[in-house]
């Protein structure tokens, strides 16, 4: 089934974003185990014990930080996946102690203005959390993910090289 991608004046989806649980760790790994969705995250989707520990992760951000990666829900509370930001998780490549912002949906959400609407409420929460900026790294061919960002304001600010043989990737970075 195609979906028609959201036009630029329609008005944006109502989002809520709320810090993972226990429970999510199941429901992203359901939500997240689609080719498609995986594509630029290494084609399939995590053991569950990896959306356990990083759910646990996300809490302990909230608590820390006043932020983490939210679980994203759509106005009748079903799960859509996830957005929102926090540290950059590596230490060898990208943009090493950069505050990310990200967002992975379920492909039923895909071109309905979902993700950057979250993604607007995640910058409005990390302006009113004081974080003066926030970068994006995007696989340089996952192209809905680069529109996201510039439709946010993003700038492309430099190309990485990832882990990942092959794989280039974007680092957008928006000023706060």
């Amino acid at each position: 089934m195609s979906i028609a991608p959201v036009p630029p004046t329609a008005p944006a989806p109502a989002v809520r974003l709320r810090v993972p649980t226990d429970e999510d760790a199941l429901i992203w790994h359901r939500v997240f185990d689609d080719p498609e969705v995986m594509e630029f995250h290494g084609g399939r989707s995590a053991e569950f014990s990896v959306y356990e520990e990083l759910t646990a992760r996300q809490r302990r951000h909230d608590a820390e930080l006043g932020f983490c990666l939210w679980t994203l829900t759509d106005e009748d509370d079903a799960v859509l996946g996830f957005t929102g930001a926090q540290p950059w998780p590596h230490t060898h490549y990208g943009p090493v102690g950069a505050i990310e912002i990200g967002w992975r949906l379920a492909r039923r959400a895909w071109g309905r203005g979902y993700a950057t609407a979250a993604a607007r409420t995640t910058l409005e929460r990390l302006r009113s959390a004081g974080v003066p900026g926030v970068v994006a790294m995007i696989d340089s061919r996952n192209a809905r993910s680069i529109a996201v960002a510039e439709r946010l304001g993003m700038h492309h600010a430099e190309t990485f090289t990832t882990p990942r043989p092959g794989q280039e990737g974007y680092c957008y970075r928006l000023e706060l």
